[in-house]
């Protein structure tokens, strides 16, 4: 190959650059469809039928169920031994135990245990309060690297910011809504 024709195949795009697969030509998509491998239509549906992962919804909804169940659970065991034993008021209580469950769900991230309990139990890990500290937590924690402003301070909220953001706008907006047809 001399220089001018390897020069040539430098500038042209990846779609031009490939061969076209035994016998058919090249077409837009083609690269991406995976007919580039001498594959027929018939052919790549059941390869992409092969690699596509299938769900079970019964299953995926007991294991959400059990998962959310379990930490509604514990969350409200830690309420009871809380007013029980501690003879702490109710809405201390209640406060004490989103700390603690919060805290809990954040020690987990760390361990990276709580990624592990999302991908088991699906939305019954990521409803509670346990997830919104774990989507707080998680991108702190990789972006520890970077430093503590450029890293934990930007990335800190990247999941959970939006969610405050809008959460405490709509509040807003029905607080004016409230005011004013107030009876």
């Amino acid at each position: 190959m001399t220089t001018q024709q390897s020069s040539q195949n430098r500038n042209m795009k990846k779609s031009q650059k490939r061969p076209a697969a035994a016998g058919k030509e090249m077409r837009p998509g083609d690269y991406e469809t995976g007919l580039k491998k001498g594959m027929t239509p018939e052919e790549y549906k059941q390869y992409v039928k092969e690699i596509t992962p299938t769900n079970n919804t019964w299953k995926d909804t007991c294991r959400a169920f059990l998962t959310g169940g379990t930490i509604c659970l514990i969350g409200q065991m830690i309420r009871n031994w809380l007013t029980g034993s501690l003879d702490m008021g109710k809405e201390d209580a209640a406060v004490w135990t989103s700390i603690i469950l919060v805290g809990c769900a954040v020690l987990l991230t760390g361990f990276n245990l709580y990624g592990k309990l999302v991908k088991w139990g699906g939305a019954g890990a990521l409803v509670p309060i346990t997830g919104f500290a774990n989507s707080v937590a998680s991108p702190a924690i990789e972006a520890r690297v970077e430093g503590q402003v450029f890293g934990i301070g930007c990335q800190i909220f990247k999941i959970a910011g939006p969610v405050i953001l809008y959460g405490t706008f709509a509040s807003w907006v029905l607080g004016i809504i409230y005011w004013i047809f107030r009876v």
